[in-house]
């Protein structure tokens, strides 16, 4: 075996742009948010290979089916890298994963996340891990591990990426879906807190590089500067979404993500019943019509790209509309009837104009 250390400073490794000092140092300073990010099944601590989560707990179910997902977060990150703001995009991160999971009725267990940077700041980490772990807080989900690499070379010193996945647990006969859905239906709408994660392409392209706004300039029709609402956290629905679920007959629910409001719902609508939404029943965050203004964007690409204020969407029997609305309300989720399932082809339309618009 060769000793990779050279005879002067450091180790090669060190050289090479890795500081392993710096990782145990990120793992230090995150150890408290990790904890905080706990449910009674996690077993153990940070630091072991992998994450241990007692499924003896899935005993209780008749029949559990196991649900996962894996996301990113996107060019939402070239935002918080160029703000220096690193302690909400966790909380994007868990929302666009756990709200995955809570459309088919899913309950999040547990949540891992992947953070690949040019080089290891640990506050910087620890930053970004606290708010993974404040949202899997929010979500009721256990953060049970991850992992941090270092790429000098593949990414710049001051870029990162973040990632992850989770899992989640749902009884077979509560299972939310297109075998649900029925004639009548209730298109409940739930409120975004603002963009999201989704389109930051197109965002980017029309505020900062075409109009060439600066990050830190006041806008008037939002209320604060560009940068504050490009960096407004994704909001986690997963505790109001199960409490719906468990309290009314929902049929099935849509995370309106990329591709956004239309081609999401589309997605848990079955091949002869259509969704009518009424573009009329809300008035999109100031933030949507700001880029169709500045970017000239026509209203088919806006709405195929960003969400329009719509975050989460729920498959309601008109006899549930009431208990579902004060359900999403209990738990602070502004939410109204946008629209109704009738018979069709599966396909969903949008009608009128924007309230306000």
């Amino acid at each position: 075996m060769t000793d990779d250390r050279t005879p002067s400073s450091g180790t090669a490794y060190e050289e090479a742009g890795v500081s392993i000092e710096a990782g145990d140092k990120a793992v230090e300073l995150m150890k408290g948010w990790v904890e905080k990010a706990r449910r009674p099944e996690m077993i153990g601590g940070i630091g072991g290979f992998a994450g241990l989560f007692d499924a003896s707990a899935l005993k209780t179910y008749e029949r559990p089916l196991l649900a996962s997902s894996a996301d990113g977060v996107g060019t939402k990150v070239a935002i918080a890298q160029a703000l220096d703001k690193h302690d909400t995009i966790g909380f994007d991160l868990v929302g666009m994963l756990v709200d995955d999971l809570v459309v088919c009725g899913a309950e999040p267990l547990f949540l891992t996340d992947y953070i690949a940077t040019g080089r290891v700041v640990p506050e910087r980490i620890a930053a970004i891990v606290e708010g993974i772990a404040e949202a899997c807080v929010e979500a009721g989900c256990a953060l049970i591990g991850g992992e941090t690499a270092e790429h000098p070379g593949l990414l710049g010193p001051d870029e990162y990426d973040v990632a992850g996945s989770t899992t989640g647990v749902v009884e077979a006969d509560r299972l939310l879906g297109p075998g649900r859905v029925r004639p009548g239906d209730a298109v409940v709408a739930m409120q975004a807190s603002g963009l999201h994660s989704n389109g930051y392409s197109l965002v980017r392209h029309v505020l900062l590089a075409g109009a060439g706004w600066e990050l830190d300039r006041h806008v008037d029709d939002l209320g604060r500067t560009l940068g504050e609402e490009l960096l407004e956290p994704t909001r986690v629905y997963a505790r109001a979404c199960l409490a719906l679920a468990a309290a009314t007959d929902t049929h099935a629910m849509s995370h309106v993500t990329g591709g956004g409001l239309a081609a999401n719902l589309q997605r848990v609508m079955p091949v002869e019943l259509d969704a009518t939404v009424e573009r009329g029943t809300w008035t999109p965050h100031p933030v949507f019509d700001l880029v169709r203004r500045v970017g000239d964007v026509p209203l088919e690409q806006l709405e195929q790209t960003l969400n329009c204020g719509v975050g989460m969407v729920a498959l309601v029997p008109p006899v549930d509309v009431d208990r579902a609305l004060a359900v999403l309300a209990d738990h602070d989720v502004r939410a109204w009837v946008a629209g109704e399932v009738a018979h069709g082809t599966g396909q969903v339309r949008l009608t009128g104009s924007y309230a306000g618009w």
